[in-house]
């Protein structure tokens, strides 16, 4: 992508769709199985290309928090996966939340900057 802070936000809201979806259908307790599976692939496949993304040889702690953050919403996927205990996954929805919106933050600023 020419716009790789973009893709990071795409990335990040499709997330945060999906693992919502995923924490809804456990709530309710459906037997929506089929549906279930496809938003728990669909995190832990976006949760590895935000991974993958990381340049943890040159971001530093942020890169290296980014990383633990983006690796707890994945234990917590497959926690809620074998448990139905969906609690951490609130607590990792709402980080992503923080980071997706500080993402947008600076995709804004950047935008405003080629501008003026």
């Amino acid at each position: 992508s020419e716009d790789p802070q973009a893709l990071i936000m795409v990335l990040l809201d499709e997330l945060l769709r999906a693992m919502r979806a995923y924490v809804n259908i456990v709530n309710k307790q459906e037997d929506m199985r089929a549906r279930k599976n496809n938003n728990l692939t669909r995190s832990l496949t976006i949760i590895y290309g935000l991974q993958s993304c990381l340049n943890l040889d040159e971001g530093g702690e942020i890169a290296e928090n980014l990383f633990k953050l983006y690796e707890y919403a994945r234990v917590q996927l497959l926690h809620a996966s074998a448990t139905g205990e969906t609690t951490g996954m609130s607590a990792a929805i709402s980080a992503i939340g923080d980071i997706r919106e500080a993402w947008s933050m600076i995709n804004h600023g950047l935008k405003e900057q080629s501008v003026g």
